[in-house]
């Protein structure tokens, strides 16, 4: 089908904003079938979308961001969720040059030196792939809550997303907590991340995610030596940056650099 228009999205948000998540997600998979997909780093957010959504459509598509830097527990989980869920999870990565040019150029920790290094990072391992992917789908869900943060705290249930080219964004857990989510899921006895055990509770790459201390928030074990409560990867929300947009633009010379070298060795 065609994708909604705005005011198909906004009535839709309007209609949905009350409901609860399963009923969020049956809408979405019912209109948009494999058009649509879960995009999941496997937290217990996650686990809850992909247990609701598994029991509306077995076949729901998927998709994680392997940034290539992930904690070796992740990777466990996937493998977990695989076989305990039933599920197929399309896995996808940075393009490769882009990793290369900006390591070689910057190091391969250079988010510890720069705030807008950490954002060029996030960039290419994170944000560019997801963009590619969702250039191909209609809608995609997230495990985004409302208390997960300042730059969440306004986030619909249903949102017109304007940044990857007006598909349709679903946050059916907008109104849950993270100790809802916990709960949901000790109770269905989904598979949880490894790393919970060890105090964390948000994670994402492993050198950029520790456990928080004793009265931290949520996410502060997350790029914790940057100032500030509000520190986001770019995937849901994108803060402007000159020396990010220079960056990210030496970054693609170069990668385009080497992938002509690469085609002249092949040919």
């Amino acid at each position: 089908m065609p994708r909604l228009d705005p005011a198909e999205v906004q009535e839709a948000a309007r209609r949905l904003e009350q409901a609860p998540a399963e009923d969020v997600l049956a809408w979405a998979l019912d209109t948009f079938g494999k058009r649509a997909a879960i995009v999941t780093s496997f937290q217990a957010e996650g686990m809850v979308l992909l247990d609701l959504a598994r029991q509306v459509e077995p076949g729901v598509r998927v998709i994680t961001i392997d940034t290539g830097r992930l904690p070796e527990e992740t990777y466990e989980l996937i493998d977990t969720v695989r076989a305990r869920m039933d599920l197929d999870i399309e896995v996808i990565a940075p393009d490769g040059p882009s990793v290369e040019a900006m390591v070689t150029r910057h190091g391969p920790n250079m988010f510890r030196r720069d705030r807008s290094l950490r954002l060029l990072c996030c960039q290419v391992r994170k944000v560019e792939p997801l963009k590619r992917t969702l250039a191909d789908l209609d809608a995609w869900v997230t495990g985004l809550r409302r208390d997960g943060g300042p730059a969440r705290a306004g986030i619909a249930k249903v949102e017109l997303d304007l940044a990857h080219g007006g598909i349709v964004k679903l946050n059916p857990l907008a109104d849950w907590t993270h100790e809802q989510a916990l709960a949901y899921a000790g109770a269905n006895h989904l598979p949880l991340h490894p790393l919970y055990e060890q105090g964390y509770t948000s994670i994402g790459c492993a050198p950029c995610t520790r456990a928080p201390r004793s009265g931290e928030g949520e996410r502060a074990g997350r790029w914790w030596w940057e100032a500030g409560e509000d520190r986001e990867c770019g995937l849901h929300q994108q803060s402007p940056s000159e020396r990010l947009d220079a960056a990210l633009a030496e970054v693609h010379a170069e990668a385009a650099l080497r992938r002509g070298r690469d085609l002249e060795l092949g040919g």
